[in-house]
């Protein structure tokens, strides 16, 4: 079964469960500076998880596209992916365990025809905060998984809170026996040795927790993820996900132009590639820093790679078309933005060869400091600098090292290496727990202010302004717009009194909910056209503004102080970037 297969049968089945299916949001979260990118298909529907009202009702379902980057470094085994797919179905505050575990089941064994005997599931087992989830143990019993395909752990396990703090509740996990023996008789789904395969959590959050410990929530919801290429993976009966139709075709590829064989490189190629051109058709470009490092990263990494199978880099849009070919089915958005996918790797891809260059004269530099200082191993720092600043491979280095009679602590520079790894593992991590909770007071106050300079854009600059992106923290707002000139002192002013006077004028904001045609037809304006579903919600802002969003926003205008611009730059080709505060 091929993967738009399964997305097809999961979205329909749900639908007719009486689920919305509601659009994927893109991989760069909108408003969020607190993650990177959007890692599960829960995080865009974090304001309607804790309370506030979805355009599209109290059940929906949809696939989300994914990015999760604390194991790039771990990308070239058989398992690891950056970019991948989660389909999901929520429950806001409509149905809970009994009915989620039925539907869960009715769809893996009904319709993916998954024996039931290759099903073992895990339920919460109960601490002194949460008694042992009972129901969700009868659910399974009463849809056909007998006990001993049953299993009960911790909160490590089988247990999801939202951060430190936040809604949180028990999860139950189902997980598809491969068939491989059993690495020894306690052997069991917590077990890494790949007998089971953990396919599908279904998240129970029934309970808040705060510094005073665990209170019921008031509306009690489920959130469940299923991944797209893990399952494509095990139904077709594949080890890896590079032997599935959305890598092989890629991989294939890689065979016929490369000089070396490995592998590992060829994986690493095919899945930095996906991931990157993903990123690009959602807006991302490559930076020094948060996601446009990431991607940067990832393409650079990608390179190095392709110098290792020896494929003539001339090629690389050869291998683009391939993996777009091979994509194309899922998202055909990438047929539309195949010119601009392109021209951003390979430019990035151009820039890494010239730094490649640098990286060599700074080899010699270290390498003859060395020979000076009568050493014969290079300094484990000089070697991590040459990896982080200028994308050189240790295994480069040491090359290099051998041929100028020297050598690399390969082990030291290991532990640094690890030691960095987890520095940016707890970065990334620590990211996503704070996306969760970046929807203050300020943080609301500001997300209104950008309706009123985008609105006040428009009317000092033109009607060709359209917002491109925006990034809000507690402290500051930033807003990307479509404009191709620096802007005056006098436009700036203009602008600046303009959202003032919005905010003196004290205006009503009105939030709405209607077809997404109807809101077009009335002139709202909305970034990201395609993640919206066919109910939106829109903010009425009287006449200064109309857009779709998905809030959230003051009651009025005049809560929101003083506006003040503090700096106007170039954001990328066309695109302008503001940074106000509210004082």
């Amino acid at each position: 079964m091929k993967a738009i297969e399964i997305r097809n049968k999961y979205l329909n089945f749900f639908k007719n469960h009486g689920h919305a299916i509601i659009p994927s949001a893109p991989v760069i979260p909108e408003n969020d500076p607190s993650v990177l990118f959007t890692t599960a298909g829960m995080q865009p529907l974090v304001p309607y998880l804790l309370g506030q009202k979805h355009p599209s009702g109290t059940r929906l379902t949809d696939y989300q596209k994914c990015v999760r980057t604390v194991d790039i470094d771990e990308v070239g085994d058989n398992r690891h992916l950056t970019y991948f797919e989660m389909l999901g179905n929520w429950s806001l505050g409509d149905y809970f365990k009994e009915e989620s575990i039925a539907m869960s089941y009715e769809f893996l064994t009904k319709e993916l025809g998954i024996p039931a005997e290759k099903l073992s599931v895990t339920c919460f087992a109960g601490d002194d905060d949460c008694s042992k989830d009972e129901v969700a143990y009868s659910a399974w019993r009463k849809a056909g998984i007998p006990d001993e395909r049953i299993y009960f752990f911790g909160k490590d396990d089988n247990w999801w809170i939202a951060g430190e703090e936040g809604p949180c509740g028990p999860d139950t996990e189902m997980f598809y026996d491969t068939g491989k023996p059993k690495c020894s008789p306690e052997c069991n789904p917590s077990c890494d040795c790949g007998k089971y395969v953990e396919i599908w959590n279904n998240v129970f959050m029934e309970f808040y927790k705060d510094k005073n410990g665990y209170s019921k929530l008031s509306q009690q919801n489920v959130d469940t993820g299923l991944g797209l290429e893990r399952m494509t993976m095990l139904l077709q009966g594949k080890e890896t996900p590079f032997e599935i139709e959305l890598f092989s075709p890629v991989m294939e590829k890689l065979v016929e132009l490369e000089k070396v064989d490995n592998i590992e490189s060829r994986r690493i190629v095919a899945e930095h590639l996906r991931s990157s051109m993903m990123i690009i058709n959602d807006g991302g470009r490559p930076s020094n820093v948060d996601r446009g490092y990431i991607l940067r990263r990832l393409l650079r990494r990608m390179t190095r790679h392709l110098n290792k199978l020896e494929v003539d880099l001339n090629r690389l849009d050869e291998v683009i078309d391939v993996s777009i070919d091979a994509l194309k089915e899922l998202y055909p958005e990438l047929l539309q933005n195949r010119d601009i996918i392109k021209n951003v790797i390979i430019e990035e891809k151009d820039k890494f060869m010239k730094t490649l260059q640098n990286g060599e004269r700074e080899f010699e530099k270290v390498a003859n400091r060395t020979k000076n200082s009568g050493k014969k191993v290079l300094e484990t720092e000089a070697v991590f600098n040459l990896y982080e600043t200028y994308g050189f491979p240790p295994e480069m280095t040491e090359e290099l090292a051998k041929e100028a009679g020297l050598e690399v602590d390969m082990s030291d520079y290991q532990k640094l290496f690890k030691e960095h790894q987890e520095k940016s593992r707890l970065g990334s991590e620590q990211k996503f727990k704070g996306g969760l909770a970046s929807t203050g007071e300020i943080e609301t106050k500001y997300h209104t202010a950008t309706h009123l300079l985008n609105a006040a854009l428009k009317v000092v600059l033109g009607d060709h302004v359209h917002q491109k992106g925006s990034n809000i923290t507690a402290e500051r707002m930033r807003f990307d717009f479509s404009h191709g000139a620096k802007m005056t002192d006098e436009e700036k002013q203009k602008v600046e009194d303009l959202v003032n006077k919005y905010i003196a004028d004290d205006i009503k904001v009105e939030k709405m909910e209607m077809k997404k045609e109807e809101a077009l037809a009335m002139g709202a304006e909305a970034m990201f056209l395609d993640k919206y579903g066919d109910v939106v919600t829109v903010y009425k802002i009287g006449d200064v503004s109309l857009e779709l969003c998905g809030g959230p926003h003051v009651e009025s205008t005049g809560k929101l102080g003083h506006f003040k611009i503090k700096k106007e730059e170039a954001s990328s080709s066309g695109v302008r970037r503001i940074k106000a505060i509210l004082e």
